[in-house]
């Protein structure tokens, strides 16, 4: 065989190579990517209970509600539009406050709400995440 065919080959496998490596990371990625919804996404759409996904916007003024256990909690997410109730059991973040920005990570049950594994909250008073303000911006247009 020639050196030049031989190289050919040689090439051929390493683009196959990094073909079938790619196709495998996104495969193994596929179940760990976490979607972000807004509550008016949530409405709209039919969302599969038990995928792991992202909800962001607002925490609902008096809408925090600690269980006895003292690490349950319940509070409603909003975009200023639609509402969705979050159960969370776990340490909440210092900045975790009332009428500020949230990130939950979680599940659907079949009720509607939201079972949060993760809590993330603001680090400022001015800043919301780029997903959640996006999001909400829609929202408010839309209303309009």
């Amino acid at each position: 065989m020639k050196a030049k065919h031989q190289r050919l080959i040689l090439v051929l496998l390493a683009l196959v190579a990094v073909i079938g490596a790619a196709l495998l990371a996104m495969s193994a990625l596929k179940d760990q990517a976490a979607y972000f919804y807004t509550p008016g996404d949530v409405i709209k759409d039919s969302l599969p209970v038990g995928r792991a996904v992202r909800l962001g916007g607002m925490v609902k003024k008096g809408s925090i509600v600690r269980e006895p256990d003292g690490v349950t909690i319940r509070f409603v997410v909003t975009d200023f539009k639609d509402e969705v109730p979050v159960v969370f059991k776990g340490i909440v973040p210092d900045l975790f406050k009332e009428d500020s920005g949230v990130i939950a990570e979680g599940k659907f049950t079949a009720d509607g709400t939201f079972v949060a594994d993760n809590i993330l909250a603001k680090h400022d008073e001015r800043y919301m995440p780029p997903q959640v303000a996006g999001a909400m911006h829609k929202s408010k247009s839309a209303e309009e």
